[in-house]
């Protein structure tokens, strides 16, 4: 999974100029004109300048040094609604251009990464996201701590936006009140449950005294005597209050009112409000009861795998009964936090050492272990990938938790570990941005259909590298497939088929090797971010549909590097754009 400040991020220069111009010289001795911008580079270069103006924690999580690190983006709703109003002109814009012309061209994948981002976000409005906007996972009760460990505080000028942007926090919060006092108002809450680990975290963090609180981050990076001094004040006598003001909104005017009911079929126009976040985050126009179809036949065929290596390996053919064990019986357990992390570390310096083989191109920047932080151990912290920084002054961050290790299976470390790095996340996305020639907008725009797909896909290939070390870690790579399966069957279950939260986490932990804690957790977060757990097998079955398509066509001459280069050449497409990059790629090919 990426962890992302907001739904949607990029980041990366902006003014990128017209394209190059002829040589030769105008009439006079005169420099040549410059050929005017295409029509889809110039709807790119304001979307891209604007999304950060917009959007500026972007830039800060993506490491942009000319960019405004000390603001916020700004939750009223004319704010909201301005900002609808110029991706309507944008889309406007891109209808009228003949995609014809364009097709085969560097312009393709930029107009078709910006069509379908804002077709999905103008389908999404129906959902009024803003109004029930209470996130464990995605919450600025969480980003914001993590955004201190990435903005950049090393000089006198960083140290200031730091501080001013701080400064603006209790604003923030505020804001956020009001527009969930409005969904109060117009009947959009969020779940209970997610309110109530929400709760949680705030409480977690006004436990913290000012100089230790995550919002003080910054200080773990400085030691500057006048800003650690300024943080402090500005958590002290600014957040903090702020903190107790949500806390007690939530506690006193929220939580009675939030929804028991789990999915958004409970929202006004609820049942178009799934659709439309299907459409968001797989980049295809899906039909929730086929999607939880096709989870059935999926874990159907895992399962198959599954009972086959349980035989092999564990003397049984009974695979509900092995994945209990492997929950409840301590050997197949870690033994220590350090344990959790060690494993990790390890996974990522093999798939290091085998990339050469799998890949033509490969990733510069480099990607740490980065284990969560304690207040959102519990709650608010899944395993999760943070890309590098653009300017160089950080590493890629996987995001380990490693809270609660004698009760985490060792099954999925690996496979885990390989989904968030390398051949995963890491691999993908540092491609994706390592690509200066490209538009930022394909460099740095993403969907969950081919990212989450893509991660997902690499940890079958993991295993073709020899990258898994025992049929244990191989069950927790099938567990990790059954998880994916599983978000199929629930997500839809839950947000168009009438599925309780208890029905959800049942049918979770009679499929996977996951701990009861971490399956409710996840129910939790497909409950407040319907959709986005489809994504990762939907996009997968495609790429192995397209690979194997590739290799029927090309027989002999099929070569995986070729093939995971031109998946991976354009960033992250939708996969409607992948399945014809991939056609006109064979089609191409000699002799096919």
């Amino acid at each position: 999974m990426i962890r992302r400040l907001l739904g949607r991020l990029c980041a990366g220069a902006l003014g990128l100029g017209a394209w190059a111009c002829g040589t030769g010289s105008a009439p006079g001795g005169a420099p040549p004109a410059a050929p005017p911008a295409s029509p889809v580079k110039g709807v790119a270069d304001e979307l891209f300048a604007g999304f950060f103006q917009r959007f500026p924690e972007s830039a800060t999580q993506f490491g942009i040094a000319d960019a405004p690190h000390d603001r916020l983006t700004d939750l009223s709703p004319n704010a909201r609604e301005a900002w609808q109003g110029r991706e309507d002109h944008w889309l406007a814009r891109l209808q009228a251009i003949d995609t014809a012309r364009i097709a085969g061209t560097p312009d393709a994948p930029v107009y078709a990464i910006m069509r379908q981002m804002l077709e999905a976000n103008r389908a999404s409005r129906v959902c009024r996201l803003e109004l029930w906007g209470v996130s464990q996972l995605f919450g600025w009760q969480v980003n914001f701590p993590r955004l201190a460990r990435l903005q950049r505080v090393d000089s006198p000028e960083a140290r200031a936006q730091a501080l001013a942007r701080w400064q603006a926090i209790p604003g923030f919060i505020d804001q956020d009140i009001g527009n969930l006092r409005e969904g109060l108002r117009q009947g959009y809450t969020a779940p209970k449950t997610n309110v109530q680990a929400v709760l949680k975290q705030v409480d977690a963090l006004l436990a913290e005294p000012p100089e230790a609180s995550p919002f003080a981050g910054f200080i773990e990076r400085d030691s500057t005597p006048e800003f650690r001094e300024a943080i402090v004040t500005v958590v002290r006598d600014r957040i903090n209050p702020a903190l107790r003001r949500y806390r007690t909104f939530l506690a006193d005017e929220y939580l009675a009112r939030a929804r028991t009911v789990p999915g958004v079929s409970a929202l006004p126009l609820g049942a178009e409000c799934y659709r439309a976040r299907l459409l968001f985050f797989t980049t295809l126009d899906l039909d929730p009861r086929q999607v939880h179809e096709l989870g059935l036949t999926q874990m159907s065929r895992i399962e198959a795998e599954m009972r086959t290596i349980a035989q092999r390996s564990f003397g049984t053919a009974d695979v509900p009964a092995l994945l209990e064990r492997f929950r409840a019986d301590s050997q197949y357990a870690f033994g220590s936090r350090e344990e959790v992390i060690a494993v990790a570390e390890s996974a990522i310096v093999r798939a290091k050492a085998a990339m050469p083989k799998w890949f033509g191109r490969l990733p510069k920047a480099p990607v740490i272990v980065d284990p969560c932080q304690a207040f959102e151990e519990a709650s608010g912290c899944p395993g999760s990938y943070v890309p590098a920084a653009e300017d160089g002054s950080r590493p890629a961050r996987y995001r380990i938790n490693a809270g609660d290790p004698t009760h985490t299976p060792r099954a999925s470390g690996e496979a885990t570990a390989f989904h968030e790095t390398i051949p995963g996340h890491h691999l993908q996305i540092a491609l994706a941005q390592e690509r200066p020639g490209a538009h930022p907008i394909t460099r740095f725009f993403f969907n969950s259909g081919f990212v989450e797909g893509w991660a997902l896909y690499a940890e079958r290939v993991a295993d073709e590298m020899g990258l898994y070390t025992s049929d244990l870690d191989r069950m927790g790579l099938l567990s990790n497939d059954a998880l994916r399966a599983a978000r199929l069957v629930v997500d839809p279950g839950i947000h168009a088929l009438g599925w309780s939260r208890e029905q959800a986490i049942d049918y979770m932990v009679a499929h996977t090797a996951q701990s009861r804690a971490f399956v409710e957790s996840e129910v939790d977060r497909y409950i407040i971010t319907p959709g986005q757990a489809t994504a990762y097998m939907i996009g997968r079955i495609e790429i192995e549909r397209l690979r194997a398509e590739a290799e029927q066509r090309l027989g002999k001459r099929f070569d995986i590097r070729a093939f995971h280069d031109r998946v991976l050449e354009d960033g992250s497409v939708p996969l409607e754009l992948l399945r014809a990059n991939i056609e006109r790629w064979l089609a191409g090919q000699s002799g096919v």
